[in-house]
């Protein structure tokens, strides 16, 4: 139901739900509203938009909102709207991944550029699920010994050692390593090491 363009606006206050509307609406965005994280999630919306989420609602409130799309493994950029004296609960949000925080009355310039930064983030993530992907392709072709291979590499250890610990000579170890390189599309040892990081550290959904 959603384009990449999508803010989606969670909040239980109409009035609220309607001047985002309007604002951001006039601002270029496709604009999708909600009066409760539970109606949010009943729509199970793809794409990399943004959610802008009231902290404090009726039922499931915004930083439990966020923690159930985490949960769900949905890497949406979250913006979450606060009161004065809700701070702390923001910064807890921002700690868990929030893109940003708008304090009520929000500034209109403020939250059109706090929804900017907020879709530079979700292209970001965008970016890096597809290299994600693609790496992981590159992996599964691997052979096992290539993957013992890889490990060691990424482990530090060298040529020497791996041949040792895997009781095969250092040319065989060469020409698995060049294997790699290539099944990996790797030009340096340092990019196989990234690439290999970056999926190891790379959430995971459910």
């Amino acid at each position: 139901m959603t384009t990449d363009a999508t803010v989606h606006v969670v909040d239980d206050d109409e009035a609220i739900r309607d001047s985002l509307a309007i604002l951001l609406g006039a601002a270029g965005f496709t604009v999708a509203t909600y009066p409760s994280a539970e109606a949010f999630l009943l729509t199970a919306p793809q794409g990399s938009g943004c959610c802008v989420i009231d902290v404090r609602m009726p039922g499931m409130g915004g930083l439990e909102l966020q923690e159930e799309l985490v949960r769900r493994g949905r890497r949406i950029p979250v913006i979450v709207v606060t009161g004065h004296a809700e701070v702390p609960l923001a910064v807890k949000a921002m700690k868990a991944g929030a893109v940003d925080f708008v304090e009520k009355p929000f500034d209109e310039q403020t939250i059109v550029a706090s929804i900017r930064r907020a879709f530079d983030r979700g292209l970001e993530v965008a970016r890096e699920e597809a290299e994600g992907s693609q790496i992981n392709r590159r992996l599964s072709q691997l052979t096992p010994r290539e993957r013992e291979v890889l490990e060691a590499l990424v482990a530090g250890k060298p040529n020497k050692v791996i041949a040792y610990d895997l009781s095969i000579s250092p040319r065989t170890v060469e020409i698995h390593r060049a294997r790699v390189m290539e099944k990996m599309a790797a030009r340096t040892l340092s990019d196989l090491v990234r690439m290999a990081l970056s999926v190891a550290a790379r959430p995971k959904g459910p």
